[in-house]
Parts: structure tokens; C-alpha cells; sequence
């Protein structure tokens, strides 16, 4: 636990001053003041993040982390539990939508072998991080024991220390666990208070029968196992998932090193509020990428207080939104460094503007 701990005590906060260089770049740039909308926001939030008025992103890491789920027992999927190692594979061999999605906007996708319930062979691109064959069934007692829980958080935290010494400017999350939607609805729920109906989805595609049963397992988990939701290590271990956790322990070590954290759909969200949870000022270094179709997911974001980039509709998981919100984040920090000034430029700027943008050069 000394490792999240020391971790949590770097956590700081926006670098007020860069924020205020970048805005003031920003509003000398050849276009109406705020023309920009959210691009403009954007850059100035990861001037924040980086402390860098100027800040470049040149190593982009997307971690997809998989591990399975012992309440798959119930029912509560449309595919499975065979289908977690598949996919891996699929990851490894470059050929899912994450894979694509991170070569189109030049990503590194890292592979993390959290939990999933079946021996991998070995890979040069898989990260093992295994610390057990998936989560118990929760429907019935605990997920995983407090150790599991914090060991989870460990292992995120060590996984980004291991890619910043490889080079990484901004970090987005992604997973994989078939079932893994029902413990992101039962830490939604146990967190905010909200009815387990309220937080859960149709995950992988469900219909109608099996949602009834689905929120009836959650029901049924959050009784059965009673998780205090002042105690975000408790709820990871009752009613969580292994990459549940290490996502996390990812989020927090971003921060702490203040890497801009672009978080993907609902259980990257879930894995967000725990991490607030743990420690507020988590939430300024987190970038929402979209919000999913996943009914909970909405909550998570109102929860958080965080402002999705987009809203496509997305539902898969892998780091899928995340990826392209990387994109997005780029672009908003090469409209900073690249576009050129009023001044630069011999372009008139708007009446009573001018002599703003002079002043501010003085300053």
C-alpha cells in the first residue's frame, strides 16, 4: 500500500501560470477570441496538466488492460468468458479496433495481463501482471481480497512508471473483461448512491430479460457484499475487477506525474471515480474522451464533473474512444504551437483586441 500512498502525496495541482501563457497565446492567434470552442479549453487545460505553456505530445501509450469475472456465472454477458484471452490475442496481433484506432493517430498500445482466467503464452507486447485467474463471483461473496485490491493498484502504478522510461506524453485507458460492465455498474452505484437500474447497461448487447437479471445481480451483489463507499479500496475488492484496479493505479501515477489522462468509456470511468475517490485532485488531470452509450457512464461523468470530447455512440471498450480522443488533444495543442499570431501574420485584429494582445506582450 506504501506505493499508492507515496504515489497520492505527488498528486498536485494546475500549473496556474502556464494555463495563463497559453490563454494568452491563445487569444493573439489569427482568429476571433474563443473561435475555437473546446479546442481552445483543451490546450490550456494540458498546459495546465504538463506545466509546459507549450506543450508537445510525442509518445502516446493507450493501456488495454484485460482480466476476467467469476459473476459471468450468472448470466450476466452475451459472450463467453473464452472470448477475454481470444481477444487478447487479437490485441497482440494487431488486428482489433484498438489497434487500428491507435496506428491511426500514432499511439503505442500496451497489452496487460491483469486477471484473465486462462495461461497466456508468452509475448514480447503482453505486460503480466496476473494476480489471479479472474475475480471470485461477487454475487455471492467478495470479488477479490483487499491484498488482490491494493496489489491491482500496484501494478497500474508500476506499468506507468515502466512506460514513462520508454517515453510517454499522454496516457489513455482501455480494457477488456467480458462481464465487465456489471462491476463498473456495482462501483457506480455503491460510490454515488444511485439505484443499480440507473447505473447498468446492455454491455456486450443483451436484451430485454437479461438486463431485468443483470440489474437484479447487481442488486444483489451491492446486498450481499455491502461495500462502503467512503472506502474506495473496499468497493474495488467487493464488488470490482482486477483491471478494474489496475487502471486506477494507472490514473493516479498519470497525475502524479502530470501526464494528461484520457479516459475511454464506462469502466475506464468507473476505474476514474475510484481513483477520485482515492484523491480528488486526480480529477484536473483527467480528459473524458466520450461518453458511451453505457447508461452509467453519463452518471460517472456528472459524477466526476468532467466534460465528454465527444459522443459517438461507442460501446466497445478496448481504449476505442480514448484513442481517437488522443487525436483530439493533439490538435488542440498544434492549433496552440503552430498557428501563427495577429502579429506574425500582419493580420488586423478586432477593434479594442489589439491594444489587449500588445499589453499582454509586455507583460
Amino acid at each position: 500500500m506504501q506505493k499508492v500512498l507515496d504515489v497520492m502525496t505527488k498528486i498536485g495541482h494546475l500549473d496556474e501560470r502556464a494555463m495563463q501563457t497559453a490563454q494568452a497565446r491563445q487569444d493573439t492567434l489569427t482568429k476571433p477570441a474563443g473561435s475555437l470552442g473546446r479546442l481552445e479549453e483543451l490546450s490550456v487545460r494540458v498546459a495546465g496538466i504538463t506545466g509546459n505553456p507549450l506543450p508537445k505530445i510525442v509518445y502516446k501509450v493507450i493501456l488495454t488492460m484485460a482480466a476476467d469475472h467469476g459473476v459471468v456465472a450468472e448470466g450476466v454477458s452475451a459472450y463467453p468468458q473464452k472470448v477475454t484471452p481470444q481477444m487478447v490475442y487479437n490485441f497482440l496481433r494487431g488486428g482489433a479496433a484498438i489497434n487500428v484506432l491507435a496506428r491511426h493517430v500514432g499511439a503505442r498500445v500496451v497489452v496487460v495481463d491483469m486477471g484473465v482466467a486462462a495461461d497466456l503464452e508468452p509475448h514480447p507486447a503482453l505486460v503480466d501482471k496476473k494476480i489471479a485467474y479472474g475475480t471470485q463471483n461477487m454475487a455471492t461473496g467478495p470479488a477479490m481480497t483487499r491484498e488482490e485490491a491494493i496489489r491491482a493498484l500496484e501494478a497500474g502504478i508500476e506499468i506507468v512508471e515502466e512506460q514513462l522510461a520508454r517515453g510517454m506524453d499522454i496516457l489513455a485507458t482501455g480494457d477488456m473483461g467480458i462481464g465487465n460492465t456489471t462491476p463498473s455498474s456495482a462501483i457506480v452505484a455503491a460510490i454515488t448512491g444511485r439505484p443499480a437500474a440507473e447505473v447498468t447497461g446492455r454491455g456486450t448487447g443483451i436484451d430485454d430479460t437479461q438486463l431485468k437479471k443483470k440489474i437484479a445481480i447487481i442488486e444483489q451483489v451491492l446486498e450481499v457484499n455491502r461495500p462502503d463507499p467512503e472506502d474506495p479500496l473496499d468497493v474495488l475488492a467487493k464488488v470490482g475487477g482486477l483491471e478494474i484496479g489496475g487502471l486506477t493505479g494507472a490514473i493516479l501515477a498519470g497525475a502524479a506525474h502530470r501526464i494528461p489522462v484520457v479516459i475511454d468509456g464506462f469502466i475506464s470511468g468507473a476505474a476514474a471515480v475510484l481513483a477520485i475517490k482515492l484523491c480528488p485532485k486526480v480529477q484536473d488531470f483527467l480528459i473524458a474522451s466520450h461518453c458511451s452509450v453505457e447508461i452509467g457512464h453519463q452518471i460517472v461523468l456528472q459524477h466526476v464533473g468532467l466534460k465528454p470530447l465527444m459522443n459517438m455512440d461507442l460501446r466497445l471498450g478496448e481504449g476505442t474512444g480514448a484513442a481517437l480522443g488522443i487525436g483530439i488533444v493533439e490538435a488542440s495543442l498544434k492549433i496552440l504551437a503552430e498557428m501563427t499570431t495577429f502579429a506574425e501574420a500582419g493580420v488586423a485584429e478586432k477593434k479594442g483586441e489589439a491594444d489587449a494582445s500588445r499589453s499582454a506582450a509586455h507583460r
